[in-house]
């Protein structure tokens, strides 16, 4: 069945990362003022064509204090590359990740006929991200993003996501109860919300994207990283041309090795 496309690209380019961003709201760096940033917050929402969905899932967001607590203390750009692929329990992803591709072929090769990425990448990102579908997240995603966008330390490169979550909210794609992980990806594969607006397509051809749904959220995920460059029938272990594409899905350095090493290993 041929995937279809549900969000345009277009409108991240247009409207979220153009109208609101001259009169952004002011941050914070504790929950004093949150509910003040939030009026504020929903003026500049409105005018990158937030719904009343959306606005009301905003409005009904709260302060997560356990994500501002995991976004201070990330470890993972501290460990050694072997110390995060033993703490991840690498071998375990790559023993988990044949098995899934030995009895999902067809599946993944239809992926990769489509958008040129192997298995090995889209299992290891799999199992790195959810334990392959085991959890998810517990943190509400619109409250969880829209913290991060409130809070201070990182608000320019949070708020389109913020945005974007209010978005997937206008279009029942997610609700303001979804859970994710502490800062806000959700699905499968943990998209941030603006990547999931902009990059999300229908891989089973219901005509929604589910994130949730293991189908939809691997044809997303190698459409994300076609998208970021990704050439069919190149290599993707650092210093060769795919590797780029790795980079773009996480900003950790032991992660991106972490993925080439586990899928290769997946592939092999």
């Amino acid at each position: 069945m041929p995937v279809r496309h549900f969000f345009q690209i277009a409108f991240l380019a247009a409207g979220l990362f153009g109208a609101h961003v001259a009169k952004a709201a002011p941050c914070g760096d504790t929950s004093h003022g949150f509910e003040a940033w939030k009026s504020h917050f929903a003026q500049e929402a409105r005018r990158a064509g937030v719904g009343e969905r959306g606005l009301q899932a905003l409005a009904q967001s709260r302060y997560a204090s356990a994500t501002i607590a995991a976004d201070r203390n990330q470890k993972s750009f501290r460990y050694s590359l072997d110390k995060f692929m033993q703490v991840r329990g690498a071998d375990t992803i790559v023993a988990q990740g044949r098995q899934r591709k030995a009895q999902n072929a067809a599946f993944y090769s239809a992926l990769e006929r489509q958008y040129g990425v192997p298995a090995g990448v889209l299992i290891a990102i799999h199992g790195m991200e959810t334990g392959f579908g085991r959890f998810m997240g517990d943190s509400q995603v619109v409250s969880a993003i829209v913290t991060l966008t409130y809070d201070c330390r990182r608000s320019d490169f949070f708020r389109p996501h913020a945005i974007g979550a209010l978005q997937l909210v206008d279009r029942g794609a997610i609700s303001g109860a979804t859970k994710g992980a502490k800062h806000g990806e959700l699905g499968h594969t943990q998209f941030l919300p603006g990547n999931a607006l902009q990059y999300g397509v229908d891989g089973n051809g219901d005509g929604r994207v589910d994130f949730y749904n293991i189908t939809d959220a691997m044809a997303s995920t190698a459409h994300f990283l076609r998208q970021k460059g990704w050439q069919p029938g190149q290599g993707y272990q650092p210093g060769e041309p795919n590797f780029r594409a790795i980079e773009a899905w996480n900003a950790a350095g032991v992660y991106q090795k972490a993925i080439a090493i586990m899928a290769a290993r997946i592939d092999g």
